[in-house]
């Protein structure tokens, strides 16, 4: 089968980010991507606005204390679709179309093999990992419910995740957002009618979650099949090539290792939490949500960085790539200032969006306070991190992410927890390791570069 592959059309909506202004690129590409996560966020976080409201404060502290199970699962996952990405924007910088092709295929298919994997192990570990934190039995049930309905469909999500990698790869970050936005009003529709209207409480919420997550994934996938340039989906072409697997891995399971191992940490951080009680653990989570908010501009650039910097590599033109990593580092830390103030100023107001309850709301105020004046560090590891893996250095910012983000992080709530266990002495934890990360990546950065030592 053979593509016509110009990739100076842009009707497909592929953008090629090997010429124009490195700013506008950065920009434009990263919009679309926050706009698109945004609305990820959101329906997630209806999911805690109506079980906080509307159902009680176990549920909230319930569907809020699985995420770091959910990540430690789906982590490694997203490391994997990480690595396909910078094989796949460094074949569409270099087009090579055969190579192209080749991927995208390989990809699809072993994201179904591990669909079934990923159910398999989220069903078997959770009730693992909700024992290992110490859940509280008041919100144990709830939270072992959410879990399981979740794990269940957790393929929907994997296959959205991959889908969108692949466009975003090859400079298409507009048709993934127009799917979220898609995923996201009917989440919240389904969120209203199964828990105000039909009162199945934590149930509802999962239910609602994994049926959009199942309409985003025939949405990308039919985008795919419909495609007519290189990355086009053609399922009988579907097969894993052993040579293009390889590539992916030495990438991919570098991030994926340490997005899983950090998610699998953060179990234990919880259990920390968790030792005061149940509103605390709710107002954690309420801090939790409006932190993936805050977040997400600072995300979206650093996603942005890995596919300009990957492309671009695969161009030959690493003086380009280099320019990209510093005007995103930029563009970053102007936005974390800019969101910093605002969010400081109305902790109140957007913690009450959760919860009527006063010892709740005194705690999520509390940790907002505390963590958004760190956000500045943030923004160092996560262009510097991207823009290593857009290189196909995967393995520096897994060391480096791990040994603050789960090494110093650990020995500190450990020794922390003998000598004071205060709340706000266990919270620092997060960002001393921001810190940490963000010195050691610059560091290393600086000193190393973009230079990849093998070939993608």
């Amino acid at each position: 089968m053979s593509f016509s592959f110009s990739q100076k059309k842009h009707s497909s909506g592929a953008r090629l980010m090997t010429e124009g202004n490195i700013a506008k690129q950065l920009i434009l590409f990263a919009l679309p991507l926050l706009v698109g996560n945004l609305f990820q966020q959101l329906y997630n976080t209806v999911d805690s606005i109506v079980v906080g409201n509307y159902v009680s404060k176990t549920a909230l502290a319930a569907v809020g204390s699985t995420d770091c199970i959910i990540n430690t699962i789906i982590g490694f996952f997203s490391g994997l679709s990480t690595g396909a990405g910078v094989v796949i924007s460094h074949n569409f910088g270099s087009r090579d179309d055969k190579a192209l092709h080749c991927t995208v295929h390989t990809t699809i298919a072993l994201t179904l093999v591990l669909a079934v994997f990923f159910t398999i192990a989220g069903l078997f570990l959770s009730p693992f990992f909700l024992r290992l934190m110490d859940t509280p039995e008041d919100v144990l049930p709830e939270s072992s419910r959410y879990l399981t309905i979740y794990f269940a469909g957790v393929s929907g999500l994997m296959l959205y995740n991959m889908g969108a990698g692949i466009l975003r790869a090859v400079g298409d970050s507009t048709r993934p957002l127009y799917i979220l936005i898609v995923c996201a009003v009917t989440n919240i529709i389904l969120d209203l009618v199964f828990v105000i209207v039909f009162h199945m409480g934590v149930s509802g919420v999962a239910y609602a979650t994994i049926i959009s997550q199942w309409i985003s994934a025939i949405l990308v996938l039919s985008i795919l099949t419909k495609e007519t340039n290189a990355y086009k989906l053609v399922w009988k072409d579907l097969r894993i090539d052993k040579a293009t697997t390889l590539s992916i891995l030495r990438i991919g399971f570098p991030a994926g290792l340490q997005m899983a191992v950090t998610s699998f940490s953060n179990v234990f951080v919880q259990s920390y939490i968790n030792h005061f009680g149940s509103s605390c653990m709710a107002g954690w989570t309420t801090y939790g949500k409006l932190d993936k908010f805050c977040l997400l501009p600072i995300q979206s650039v650093g996603l942005s960085v890995t596919t300009f910097v990957g492309q671009n590599l695969g161009a030959g033109n690493m003086n380009r790539a280099k320019k990209g990593t510093t005007t995103a580092l930029i563009i970053a830390i102007g936005t974390a200032i800019i969101l910093m103030f605002p969010v400081l100023l109305f902790a109140p107001t957007l913690t009450s969006l959760f919860t009527q309850d006063e010892e709740v709301l005194a705690f999520g105020v509390r940790f907002i306070r505390l963590m958004m004046p760190f956000y500045i560090a943030i923004c160092f590891n996560q262009i510097y991190a991207n823009a290593l893996r857009g290189a196909g250095n995967s393995t520096a910012p897994m060391v480096i992410m791990m040994g603050s983000f789960i090494v110093f992080r650990q020995i500190y709530l450990f020794i922390i927890s003998k000598c004071f266990n205060t709340i706000t002495s266990v919270a620092l934890g997060y960002p001393l390791g921001w810190i940490l990360c963000s010195v050691l990546l610059f560091i290393y950065y600086h000193k190393v570069g973009l230079h990849s030592k093998k070939k993608i």
